[in-house]
C-alpha cells in the first residue's frame, strides 16, 4: 500500500512514496542494511510508535526535501535527514536512536523521496514487499492513534505535562474511557505542539 504524495512547494519530480506496515518481523535486517550502508535501502525508515500524525511526519519530509534542495542537508542523505528533522534537537545520533527503526520495531513508517527518475512507485512498492515482513495498513491519523507511544513522543519533546490538560496519556490513546472527539482534540494539540518545536530548532 505504498502511497505517493506530492507536497506543497515542491517540484513535480521530487514524489514522495510513504508505505505503513504493523507486526513487522525483520526489524533488525532492516537496521542492519542501513548501518551496512546499503544503497538498496536508502529510505526513511521511522518507528511508527514515535509519530502522533501524518503530517508530523509529513512536515519532517518537507524540510529534509527543502534542505536538499537547497543544499542544506547536515546527514548523510534525505533520507536520514527526514529521521533527523523529526528531532527536537540537532543531536543526530540522538535522532536515529530515538525515530528511527530498532530491532523491537514492529509498526514502521517507511518514506522515500524521488531523487532520480528510476524511483517509481512500482520501483519502491516491489522492493518494500519484497523485503518488509509485515502487514501493510494505510497511511493515516486513525492509525497514529492506535500505534504512537504518548508517553514517550511527550518526554523526548518535553510536554509531558503542557500537552495532557490533566489527562493521563493512556486517556490520550482511548484507554481510559476517551471518546473518540477527545483523542483527536488531545493528538491534534499535540502535533500542533511538536510541530512548533521542529520549527525552532532550526531557529537556534
Amino acid at each position: 500500500m505504498v502511497e505517493i504524495i506530492q507536497l506543497a512547494h515542491m517540484p513535480p519530480e521530487l514524489a514522495l512514496y510513504v508505505a505503513m506496515y504493523t507486526d513487522v518481523q525483520n526489524a533488525p535486517f532492516l537496521k542492519e542494511q542501513l548501518l551496512a550502508g546499503n544503497s538498496d535501502f536508502e529510505y526513511a525508515f521511522i518507528d511508527a510508535r514515535m509519530v502522533v500524525s501524518a503530517s508530523h511526519v509529513l512536515a519532517a519530509a518537507f524540510r529534509a526535501m527543502n534542505d536538499y534542495l537547497n543544499e542544506r542537508l547536515r546527514s548523510r542523505n534525505i533520507h536520514s535527514e527526514i529521521v533527523f528533522s523529526l528531532s527536537p534537537n540537532n543531536n543526530i545520533g540522538e535522532a536515529f536512536r530515538r525515530f528511527g527503526v530498532s530491532e523491537s520495531t514492529s509498526d514502521l513508517l517507511v518514506l522515500k523521496v524521488a531523487t532520480t527518475p528510476e524511483v517509481t512507485i512500482d520501483s519502491v512498492t516491489q522492493h518494500l514487499s519484497t523485503h518488509i515482513q509485515g502487514q501493510a495498513t494505510a497511511f493515516d491519523d486513525a492509525i497514529f492513534r492506535k500505534v504512537a507511544d504518548i508517553d514517550r513522543i511527550r518526554k523526548i519533546y518535553k510536554l509531558n505535562s503542557a500537552t495532557s490538560g490533566g489527562r493521563s496519556a493512556k486517556s490520550v490513546n482511548g484507554i481510559s474511557g476517551a471518546s473518540s472527539s477527545e483523542v483527536v482534540d488531545e493528538t491534534k494539540n499535540l502535533e500542533v505542539q511538536i510541530l512548533g518545536l521542529m520549527a525552532l530548532r532550526g531557529a537556534t
